[in-house]
């Protein structure tokens, strides 16, 4: 049978990218507390792919992340990605990384002990390689504050803050979550004393505060939504390094 898809193509026409997505897979990530955690991921993995080629075999993607055992960490990205472009003999490869990310947290009787974050690792490999690390930190209002307004406790979730960043060093998951949740609990905390109302624009810039003083952080870009009935509002801020 003809290996079609490894074909030269005269036409000279490159595909932008192919691939595959939504892919349900078990991984494991760096846990600071106790090592290693075990996670369902959603992975999507395309490439670029030369003109020269009709077409690739879909079956190499998930070949190559097989080879990796479900281990993902900044390490293991770079060597999927670098695997990928290889194996599929490809201009450039693309790994994108969703999953849930459990953390451990005292907290109230009534309430769970195990907070869930969604976390993504978004990867892209040329000629030199590009990683982004995104967190979702929901953002809640203190109790004080939904009891002035006559709202009941489980409607406290005022939004979220999206916080993606390229690292400069290793920095635990963790860490970068307990650090926006830092933030924004400074900022929550002024408001139930000081009874005015948060706003997007004012989280967002305490955010960025908080991780320009972060070691690990050499960019990041910021994205603070306020959940509302009829509409959402949303501020957005990108580092200038």
């Amino acid at each position: 049978m003809k290996d079609i898809q490894n074909q030269t193509d005269h036409r000279r026409i490159n595909i932008k990218k192919v691939g595959v997505k939504t892919i349900s897979y078990p991984v494991t990530v760096l846990d600071k507390a106790k090592k290693r955690q075990n996670t369902i991921a959603t992975v999507n993995m395309y490439v670029n792919l030369p003109h020269r080629f009709k077409g690739t075999h879909m079956s190499r993607f998930v070949e190559v992340l097989n080879q990796f055992h479900g281990e993902i960490g900044l390490k293991s990205f770079h060597q999927i990605l670098a695997r990928m472009k290889e194996r599929l003999d490809a201009e450039a490869s693309h790994l994108e990384m969703t999953f849930l990310y459990f953390l451990a947290k005292e907290r109230r009787p009534e309430s769970l002990n195990v907070c869930h974050y969604r976390c993504s690792f978004h990867g892209s490999l040329e000629q030199e390689s590009d990683l982004q690390l995104k967190v979702e930190v929901p953002v809640i209002l203190p109790l004080t504050r939904q009891q002035s307004s006559g709202l009941p406790r489980s409607m406290g979730h005022w939004g979220r803050a999206e916080v993606t960043v390229r690292l400069k060093s290793f920095i635990w998951i963790e860490d970068l979550i307990l650090h926006v949740e830092r933030a924004i609990g400074a900022d929550t905390g002024r408001l139930a004393e000081t009874g005015s109302d948060l706003s997007v624009e004012t989280l967002v810039r305490r955010i960025a505060e908080c991780l320009s003083q972060l070691a690990g952080v050499g960019w990041f870009f910021l994205r603070v939504e306020n959940l509302g009935n009829e509409y959402s509002t949303f501020a957005t801020l990108e580092s200038t390094v």
